[in-house]
């Protein structure tokens, strides 16, 4: 692969795995001037990002099978497309039911980056190489969770709330050109049955028997409930009950991203010496201890800022050391339907978040500890799920 294309896809799959955080992330500080403007509360603004990531998970479940049918380029054009037109509907929006199910939409066209980058990463470089070429991708994608929030609580608190939808869909429309022009095809292996429904249900039955992938599987799932936990309870922590600015607000939350970074950047470097099964498993051990912290920390009634983000930087560190290599893990067996493969571990992981995130929304009113208590149990699923169904497989590397 020449030098320049291959600079170029690299471009190209960070962009296309950074429209999931920034879908969520850039909007983040202004949901409680969301939940102002449109007349509803906590839990009803929180919606708008539960809803998201039920969309996400569902259309992953159908994207990944298409891909492997009609190609990687066809199904992310039309998914820009997608992703452009409901971006505006959400910036227009009117009511916060009207919000909701355009958000609902939105998720459909944004899902397909995410699991197709990976996708591209697994045709690209082979399962050897595709976990250090997926923590480069997260360290590079931590960036837009790290800016987005920042830069959104500008724009709301300067332009309004709605300024941060069109910003997305000019992301949109920036993206679906590059996939034109940069993306050659890179599904060598069509399969023509791939969207039968016999042969979709067959290709996840095969998935979820096999140990490995199952491990893998459940212990993203924890890690990432914990990580949307913190996203869907943190605007309302900080802002809310904490006192911030909207930009304060984004300030804190990119501190707290930095872990994410350094996980995912240690991960990159790590992952040819050390191997995915080392990493995965200083990840929950990291992640199980940091949200235990959490969790004892606010059941001590200590009640500041610093007692959030400190564990929560252990947190998002874990993150990023397992969650690049229990994908890569998880994909790594599976080069004929690398999709499917994709798109049931993005639907479970993104189904266990929209939970998490509901529960925080319900209860984060008046204080911290529904939030930590959340992250703490993510962390210990992770933890439980690597003991059960990974441990032994780390053993023998």
């Amino acid at each position: 692969m020449p030098v320049q294309h291959s600079l170029l896809l690299a471009v190209l799959i960070v962009a296309l795995t950074s429209i999931g955080p920034l879908s969520t992330d850039f909007y983040l500080p202004a949901l409680p001037a969301i939940a102002r403007a449109l007349g509803t509360d906590t839990a009803g603004a929180q919606l708008t990002l539960s809803v998201y990531l039920l969309g996400f998970g569902l259309g992953q479940l159908l994207i990944g099978p298409l891909s492997d049918r009609f190609g990687r380029r066809p199904v992310m054009l039309w998914g820009s497309a997608l992703f452009v037109l409901s971006s505006a509907a959400c910036a227009l929006a009117p009511t916060i039911g009207t919000l909701i199910l355009a958000r609902l939409v939105q998720a459909f066209g944004a899902c397909v980056g995410p699991v197709l980058g990976r996708a591209v990463v697994r045709d690209v470089y082979g399962p050897q190489e595709a976990a250090r070429v997926l923590s480069h991708v997260s360290t590079a994608t931590a960036l837009a969770p790290l800016v987005a929030p920042i830069f959104g609580g500008w724009l709301s608190a300067h332009l309004g709330w709605r300024s941060t939808f069109v910003v997305l869909t000019l992301y949109g429309l920036a993206l679906g050109f590059m996939v034109w022009k940069v993306l050659k095809e890179t599904n060598r292996h069509p399969d023509p049955h791939a969207i039968r429904p016999s042969r979709m249900l067959a290709n996840y039955g095969v998935l979820l028997a096999d140990r490995t992938y199952r491990g893998a599987l459940l212990t993203g799932c924890g890690a990432f409930a914990s990580l949307f936990a913190f996203i869907s309870g943190s605007p309302f922590v900080y802002i809310e009950l904490y006192g911030m600015s909207p930009q304060q607000m984004g300030l804190a939350f990119g501190a707290n991203v930095t872990g994410f970074i350094v996980g995912s950047t240690l991960s990159a470097r790590l992952t040819r010496r050390l191997g995915a099964d080392w990493l995965i498993r200083s990840g929950v051990y990291l992640g199980a201890a940091s949200g235990l912290l959490l969790a004892v920390l606010a059941l001590a009634g200590v009640h500041h800022p610093a007692a959030v983000m400190g564990p929560m930087w252990g947190v998002t560190a874990a993150v990023g050391l397992l969650l690049p290599n229990a994908t890569a893990l998880g994909l790594a067996g599976y080069p004929k339907m690398a999709g499917a493969a994709a798109s049931m571990m993005g639907f479970a992981q993104m189904g266990l978040g929209a939970g998490a995130g509901m529960i925080v929304g319900h209860s984060v009113q008046a204080s911290a500890t529904p939030l930590a208590l959340t992250v703490a149990a993510g962390m210990l699923f992770s933890l439980a799920m690597w003991a059960l169904l990974l441990r032994r497989r780390g053993s023998k590397a």
